[in-house]
């Protein structure tokens, strides 16, 4: 054999065949074999993402839904409170009562307002009356005081035996008129002497008298309840020598 043929029998160096490794075509034909595979990983890829977009699509409307439908509920139940908040309001005062509490409150500010005024009337009717019975009084003193000289003639005309049938009958109507307003005529004789209502003019000394007395009136005293118009003026005995 000659050198010619054992070097195309052999392999020749550097060719790819001979080392083992494909060449270009056969890496073209290994990447077209390989290519349909690969696609259809990629299209169930494709559809389960396209699959997952559309169930999340769906699914975010239903989410938006049911917070819009929990917003709506919880606006409602604001609603209500608030509208039961106000219907309480309504139904209590300003003050926190209820009607029925209102109207008893009402009820007993008047029933308290009747009692101080009715409290202040009878205070007013009292002291109305009390003024009214001290100008009555200051009227009839001013007229008793005034007729004092001619009660006093009357008196003295009495005690002399001086007096008619028809003189006395008019003394007995003035008298009775002045009990009639509450003046009183006081002083007799023989009655114990009171410095009080007695103004003694003269003393007159008894050995047996033991104790001070009216003896004579002079002038007779007057006196409205127990207010002393006029003391009696009077003559004394008293005890000594």
């Amino acid at each position: 054999m000659s050198a010619f043929d054992k070097d195309d029998t052999g392999p020749l160096k550097g060719d790819p065949a001979a080392a083992g490794e494909p060449d270009g075509n056969e890496a073209k034909a290994s990447d077209a074999a390989s290519t349909p595979d690969q696609e259809a990983a990629r299209g169930r890829h494709a559809g389960k993402s396209a699959a997952d977009e559309s169930q999340a699509a769906d699914q975010a409307p239903s989410d938006s839904s049911a917070k819009e439908a929990s917003s709506a509920d919880a606006q409602a139940d604001d609603k209500t409170d608030a509208d039961s908040a106000k219907e309480d309001g309504a139904d209590k005062g300003s003050d926190g009562l209820t009607p029925l509490g209102q109207a008893k409150k009402e009820a007993a500010d008047y029933l308290e307002a009747l009692q101080r005024e009715r409290a202040e009337f009878v205070n007013f009717r009292n002291r109305a009356k009390k003024e009214q019975d001290i100008f009555r009084q200051h009227g009839i003193v001013d007229v008793l005081t005034s007729l004092l000289p001619a009660l006093d003639d009357i008196d003295r005309i009495k005690e002399h035996g001086q007096m008619d049938d028809s003189f006395q009958a008019v003394a007995k109507k003035i008298d009775k008129t002045f009990e009639k307003f509450g003046v009183e005529k006081f002083g007799e004789k023989g009655e114990d002497f009171d410095p009080t209502k007695h103004e003694a003019i003269l003393h007159k000394p008894d050995p047996e008298a033991k104790k001070e007395t009216v003896d004579t009136v002079v002038e007779a005293g007057y006196r409205i309840g127990d207010r002393v118009i006029r003391a009696a003026r009077v003559v004394v005995t008293s005890p000594g020598q």
